[in-house]
């Protein structure tokens, strides 16, 4: 099998191979070139020692040389250069207490994850797949190195990557490796937040997030998302609903476009539904406040995961609203919009629609249709440059004390009502009219 190299780490290759080492592309740059997917990252094993490699390269830089690991960098771009190692004894279910250098390239593929992540190739020996690596892609399948229990025993964070894995690829979890996974899920506690949020995020703007039920199913999400099993485990007994508080949330994941906002925003828009639950005398079930509840707790499970803020507040405020519908008339619409102060409301639209398509479909077809005329109208309002916000007010609070008012927090207050006029009636939006309106009205 041929493997097209780009053209720098064919020269890393041959600079080792011409120095008397052995060196390889390896892991994931292997795997993905296969499928025809573009690597993100081409990594580098070789038998030359880290100082070896240095001396070899004018520019590296010690990304972890502790464990081997020499970045080279060719045309202001860093390719990792790691030499091949056998892991000692895992402390902490994380990372190796030592690493011991080996001159043979099997030894160090066998310490690696996955077979279809333990495979190298360099244009003089070809390909080098030990463990089936080539066989597993074509059956789709994620299966450990060796013995799946003492992978993860190493390693915790590697039963998440193994269902992020089988999300991003559309590949299933063989029988052995899927039943370590829930016999060892507990470990995962032992892991960073940091590290659990990247495969979860992974997972998530994947083509298959519907792998949140493996989560479930494996034990997983009870130790990082136990929020996660509440929500598989809590019915929706309404005319409106079909499936479980879980099972909506899948079935609205696969209609909204991969992006990391609107992911999160549909894993947790009905995260407080379990907690808002009540069932009424016919036996219909309500979730009553659970928009602003979800909100609420969104932010400390996202906060959990070290999230990062600007991701946070996007999240939190789509799901503050998702759930408001205002009359479909332009007065209501820009009330709507200044009150839920999202900073792109768009998404908006975006968020409902997955949410209307994965509900049952009593009345699903009028819901579309309102959903449509808001957005429209919405969009209206923006075409024409209605005033939905303070910042396109008129005037502002320089302009009430050249009027004659006095600065305080009387002026915030004042501006407040201007902006309430203005929402009812866009035509008030002149200076003239919103400085004669406040002298008529005594405000100064």
């Amino acid at each position: 099998m041929q493997i097209q190299l780009p053209e720098a780490v064919r020269w890393i290759l041959n600079e080792l191979q011409k120095h008397g080492q052995d060196a390889y592309a390896v892991g994931g740059c292997v795997r993905d070139t296969i499928l025809g997917r573009s690597p993100q990252d081409w990594d580098i094993t070789t038998s030359a020692r880290p100082e070896q490699v240095k001396a070899i390269f004018k520019r590296t830089i010690d990304t972890g040389i502790q464990h081997g690991t020499v970045t080279v960098m060719v045309d202001h771009v860093g390719y990792e250069v790691t030499t091949y190692r056998i892991d000692g004894e895992y402390e902490d279910a994380r990372h190796p207490k030592e690493v011991t250098f080996t001159s043979n390239l099997l030894e160090d593929l066998k310490r690696r994850d996955f077979t279809i992540n333990a495979m190298a190739y360099n244009e003089t020996t070809g390909l080098v797949d030990a463990f089936d690596g080539i066989g597993d892609l074509r059956r789709g399948i994620i299966r450990c190195v060796g013995n799946a229990r003492e992978r993860f025993g190493e390693d915790a964070l590697r039963m998440l990557r193994a269902v992020r894995f089988a999300a991003q690829l559309g590949f299933t979890i063989e029988a052995e490796t899927r039943t370590a996974i829930e016999e060892l899920a507990g470990n995962l506690k032992k892991v960073s937040a940091e590290r659990i949020q990247v495969e979860l995020t992974k997972l998530l703007v994947s083509a298959h997030p519907d792998e949140l039920r493996t989560l479930y199913q494996t034990g997983i999400s009870a130790v990082i998302l136990p929020e996660w099993d509440a929500m598989m485990e809590t019915a929706q007994n309404h005319p409106h609903h079909c499936y479980s508080v879980g099972e909506h949330t899948i079935a609205a994941l696969g209609e909204i476009r991969a992006d990391k906002v609107l992911r999160y925003t549909m894993l947790l828009h009905d995260v407080a539904k379990p907690l808002c639950k009540t069932t009424d005398g016919k036996g219909i079930d309500h979730f009553y406040g659970h928009p602003q509840k979800g909100a609420e707790l969104a932010r400390k499970i996202m906060r959990r995961l070290k999230m990062d803020n600007a991701t946070i507040d996007a999240v939190c405020g789509l799901i503050r609203v998702h759930d408001v519908n205002p009359k479909p008339e332009r007065k209501a619409v820009r009330h709507a919009v200044y009150r839920a102060g999202l900073s792109d409301y768009k998404l908006l639209f975006e968020v409902k629609r997955a949410d209307i398509l994965a509900q049952s479909s009593y009345m699903q077809q009028e819901k579309l249709d309102y959903l449509r005329d808001y957005e429209q109208i919405y969009d209206a309002i923006v075409s024409e440059r209605e005033c939905i916000s303070l910042k396109q007010l008129a005037i502002g609070g320089s302009d009430l004390i050249a009027a004659g008012m006095k600065p305080g927090p009387e002026i915030g207050r004042v501006l407040q009502k201007l902006l309430e006029l203005v929402l009812d009636d866009p035509s008030m939006n002149t200076k003239e009219k919103l400085i004669g309106y406040t002298l008529k009205n005594l405000f100064i």
